[in-house]
């Protein structure tokens, strides 16, 4: 793997690059970030880590199996973790994570963060599409996944193989950092101009949908597809009996041995069977313009008793495939959906989930799909990169 090269960052400085400015790093800040000792690591970062709006962070050496979550709030995570250790897992040579155990792993980076930086973290695509629960703590931290400005300190990731025993290893990366300055928000009334002048949802043909039929409610709301052309299937669901899964096979592993695919139904309509794990497709396509990026909100109370995405985050490009056109953009968005309780009837269409927009400070260097090649760029109904095509 590649280090990162420092030359053209020498005469930068990220204090200067983002002082009266609002919004997310971009990857040219992320890399200043590192060559300036913000983010740091005892092993170089590779650039393969870096991505136009995030950072990926390696597993340590050593896993944790432990009793429960927990927040440290009051303490350093290693004064909480002693009293809750079941046992360790070596990581250097490759280690099982059990299914429905509960793991904490300390990341290879950790931060300096300066006072007008925080940061929040979400797990990769490919991780949340093999129903795999993670999230970072911190010392002193009282919520998931989110680090307080000026933050020092290690970064430790906590993981759950909900579906699917998994074999990781040292280095690899599960999961994404993203550091913000200030507020990142865009309005409502904000996006509504955008929108006019760079539309953001697609029909399946490629045609932009009209803002005035789609839902802006602090963002934008799409829906599921149920309908399929020809024997695609419009859902795979997670069999309950496995074999191990190696995160580091990619296009290795045949669907049939761990998917149940799911075809169209007469009604269009489909019934979630409680704590059983599908994954699904938008019923619009999405494009994120370079000088966005998108959230998608992994929980709706109101909406139902289910979780509609684990990896919510869109890097800036997400289904934009280069120029100004408004035409034939957009890409589906995959969903990792997970019903809690009851079971749960979803028809063709229905509103699912919402996806939030922010802004990065200044257009990143890099494109996703566009300089950097995805398998899920141009994606229909994917499963996660461990599996054949």
């Amino acid at each position: 793997m590649k280090p990162l090269a420092a030359k053209s960052l020498l005469s930068k400085d990220l204090a200067t690059s983002i002082k009266s400015r609002s919004g997310y790093l971009p990857i040219q800040m992320l890399e200043l970030a590192y060559h300036q000792g913000v983010i740091h690591a005892e092993t170089s970062l590779v650039e393969s880590q870096f991505q136009p709006g995030s950072l990926d962070l390696r597993l340590g050496k050593k896993a944790y199996r432990i009793q429960s979550s927990f927040l440290p709030e009051t303490g350093t995570v290693e004064s909480k973790l002693k009293d809750l250790i079941m046992y360790d897992v070596d990581l250097r040579d490759g280690g099982i994570l059990e299914r429905g155990a509960m793991y904490l792993i300390p990341l290879m980076e950790e931060l300096e963060l300066p006072r007008d930086l925080y940061g929040r973290t979400n797990p990769k695509s490919s991780i949340g599409r093999l129903d795999m629960f993670t999230r970072v703590i911190t010392d002193y931290g009282h919520r998931f996944d989110e680090i307080i400005p000026g933050y020092k300190g290690k970064l430790y990731l906590e993981v759950i193989a909900r579906s699917f025993p998994v074999k990781v290893q040292e280095g690899l990366t599960l999961n994404q950092l993203r550091l913000i300055r200030k507020n990142p928000d865009i309005s409502d009334k904000s996006l509504k101009i955008q929108y006019r002048k760079q539309p953001i949802l697609f029909d399946a043909s490629g045609s932009p949908l009209p803002l005035e039929d789609v839902i802006v409610d602090d963002g934008l709301y799409i829906g599921i597809d149920l309908s399929s052309k020809g024997n695609d299937p419009i859902a795979f669901k997670a069999k309950s009996n496995s074999a191990v899964i190696d995160l580091s096979k990619i296009h290795h592993y045949d669907v049939s041995d761990f998917w149940e695919p799911i075809y169209k139904q007469k009604k269009k309509r489909l019934i979630l069977e409680p704590e059983s794990f599908y994954i699904m497709m938008s019923k619009e396509k999405i494009c994120i313009w370079p000088h966005l990026l998108a959230e998608m909100v992994a929980y709706e109370p109101n909406s139902g008793e289910l979780r509609t995405h684990y990896a919510g985050f869109f890097d800036p490009g997400f289904g934009w495939h280069g120029g100004k056109s408004h035409k034939n953009q957009g890409t589906r968005a995959v969903m990792e959906v997970r019903p809690h309780d009851v079971p749960f009837l979803v028809e063709d269409g229905q509103t699912f989930c919402r996806l939030k927009f922010e802004k990065v400070i200044e257009k990143p260097r890099i494109i996703y799909g566009k300089d950097i090649q995805s398998n899920y760029h141009s994606q229909k109904l994917t499963l996660s990169k461990f599996f054949k095509s």
